[in-house]
């Protein structure tokens, strides 16, 4: 099976997923009631796999689906609000064929990034709790391990990410430093890898408290991902 296929029987293989009860129910439940903006959608209402090209050389790891957002759209960072920055950045750097994303057939396009979480599963409050993260850790292992021939560079969007992360490339082959390193926004580590080494980079989560706050502009993330695209060998605009 080629590392394509092998991806694909993965996203479908997630996307079946109800080992963590809390989270199958509130999913599902989301889904029902839906909100007042959706009430004409179907909900996806399900696990959200990964998005983006099985031959990524950029990978961007975000926290968890967002209930209206991939919880209803069935595709990462899509459909919310944390998903119109991150695409209209993506799409500002050349990573992204367009600015928006709103549903699964809107024919976005990623250049080379492929994006997922450590959690695929909708949580109640946006808060996995660390069973449920540990639980859903294999899907990321084995997600990593299909994208370990071409992937270079990986951006971690916050604190939870990060910490989820790196025990994930640490069971998938990478070499972490001890101690663990220390996230931060703009923080670089290289880790050594079963191909080859792997540049780390943590980005502010692009969460709607941090973006209307002010915590993270449009150019601070547009530089994360420009240094991150260009260290993956992708061309990126200026």
């Amino acid at each position: 099976m080629d590392q394509e296929s092998s991806l694909a029987e993965l996203d479908r293989r997630i996307s079946g997923c109800r080992a963590c009860p809390r989270l199958v129910e509130w999913r599902e439940e989301v889904a029902r009631t839906k909100r007042a903006a959706f009430a004409d959608w179907t909900y996806w209402g399900r696990p959200v796999p990964g998005f983006g090209p099985p031959d990524a050389s950029l990978l961007v790891v975000g926290l968890a689906p967002a209930a209206h957002g991939g919880n209803r759209t069935g595709r990462m960072f899509t459909g919310d609000r944390s998903g119109d920055v991150l695409y209209a950045a993506l799409h500002d750097v050349g990573l992204a064929s367009q600015p928006t994303a709103e549903s699964i057939d809107d024919g976005l396009a990623l250049y080379g990034v492929r994006i997922t979480s450590p959690v695929h599963c909708a949580p109640p409050a946006n808060k996995p709790t660390p069973e449920e993260r540990n639980t859903c850790r294999p899907w990321l292992v084995s997600e990593l391990r299909l994208l370990a021939p071409t992937v270079r560079a990986v951006v971690v969007l916050g604190g939870f990410g990060w910490q989820a992360a790196l025990p994930a490339f640490a069971e998938a082959g990478w070499k972490v430093p001890a101690p663990r390193p220390v996230f931060g926004h703009g923080a670089r580590v290289t880790l050594q890898g079963p191909e080859r080494p792997l540049e780390l980079f943590g980005c502010f989560h692009v969460s709607q408290r941090n973006t209307f706050t002010g915590r993270l502009t449009p150019d601070m993330l547009r530089d994360v991902l420009r240094t991150a695209g260009r260290t993956a060998g992708l061309p990126t605009v200026s």
